[in-house]
């Protein structure tokens, strides 16, 4: 199914550039998403559960599914929210609203994750052993992937994923090329570092974006200057610092492959703000769980998403109780036993 879906993203590659930073590792592409989500978590996660989050060989990992289900769908990749000061075919608030819907389907998918995490501890605080296995692997593209600990880190998988084309598809953290004039075909950058306020996903509401941001407008036919929707537009060929190499242990980022990731620093200054802002994200989740489910509970599930066998190594509280109170009632029946042994001593 990964192969067939390779197959999908490389046609479409052909025809321009995808959707975001990449997921496959032909077309132009080298596995980015994977390989930011290995450089954000290298220390955080355990090999097999990394392997799945970010992803490994054909399989897109749950950072990658939008890429085979949401290809389509702008929210999903923070697009079309583009706008330039000045005749501009598009209001400002046209702009914020799209702006909106990204930071809106991510907070969904946010909240879904930490709904699904209740099924990963049973009553008592223990983790479920079927909910947490990673025997088979999850798989992102099976609608019937009911395992708690997959359905998790699929939803947050998406949500690193949108946060991440976030800083490849706008100018937050990028510049301008100096040598040309300011317009459609070279928008304004911000330079500005990750995480981005804008993308709070524990709040209720979304920031207004400061002055001169903007995404790029994508259609499939990709280029500057825009056709279709995209004509006299900001476009996605503009804008975006999809491709080039990074280092999935360090982060760093070289060898750029889109025109705008080429000026300056560009394309390693957007690698470092999602780099930033996925750790961010993960930060926030687990802040988010304790929250809701309590110090205990929630800390036990920060250790579930994370430990490759977290029955093993995320034993609850009251397993624990249990075995103090064996303990003790071990060193009860030894001391009896020790006692009744003087006496007998003692009664010769």
């Amino acid at each position: 199914m990964a192969f067939l879906l390779s197959l999908v993203l490389l046609a479409c590659a052909a025809m321009g550039p995808a959707l975001g930073f990449g997921t496959i590792d032909t077309g132009g592409q080298h596995r980015e998403h994977e390989r930011i989500t290995r450089a954000a978590f290298a220390a955080g996660f355990e090999p097999a559960t990394l392997d799945y989050l970010a992803g490994h060989d054909r399989e897109f990992g749950a950072v990658g599914a939008p890429d085979s289900d949401e290809m389509a769908d702008p929210a999903a990749h923070c697009d079309d929210a583009d706008y330039l000061d000045g005749d501009y075919p598009r209001t400002e608030s046209t702009a914020v609203s799209a702006l909106t819907d990204c930071v809106d389907h991510l907070r969904q998918q946010f909240r879904t994750g930490l709904d699904s995490a209740a099924d990963l501890l049973d009553g008592n605080g223990e983790v479920v052993p079927e909910e947490v296995t990673a025997s088979p692997e999850c798989n992102p593209k099976e609608r019937d992937e009911e395992r708690a600990k997959c359905t998790v880190l699929e939803s947050f998988g998406r949500v690193l994923h949108g946060a991440q084309d976030f800083y490849s598809h706008s100018n937050w953290a990028d510049q301008a090329d100096p040598a040309r004039p300011i317009g459609d075909d070279n928008p304004p950058g911000l330079h500005r570092p990750g995480p981005s306020p804008l993308l709070d996903l524990r709040g209720a509401t979304v920031a207004r974006p400061p002055e001169g941001f903007t995404t790029g407008c994508y259609v499939l036919q990709d280029q500057v200057p825009g056709v279709g929707a995209c004509r006299l537009r900001i476009t996605h060929a503009a804008l975006n610092k999809d491709r080039g190499l990074i280092d999935p242990v360090t982060g760093r980022a070289t060898s750029p492959g889109t025109p705008r990731g080429e000026v300056a620093d560009n394309f390693a200054d957007a690698v470092a703000g999602a780099i930033a802002e996925s750790r961010r994200q993960w930060d926030d989740f687990g802040t988010e769980l304790i929250s809701r489910y309590g110090r205990d509970r929630g800390e036990r599930m920060v250790c579930a998403l994370t430990h490759d066998d977290p029955v093993r190594d995320c034993q609850g509280s009251s397993r624990n109780r249990y075995i103090v109170i064996a303990l003790a009632g071990g060193l009860v029946v030894a001391v009896a036993f020790l006692l009744a042994r003087r006496s007998r001593r003692t009664h010769r």
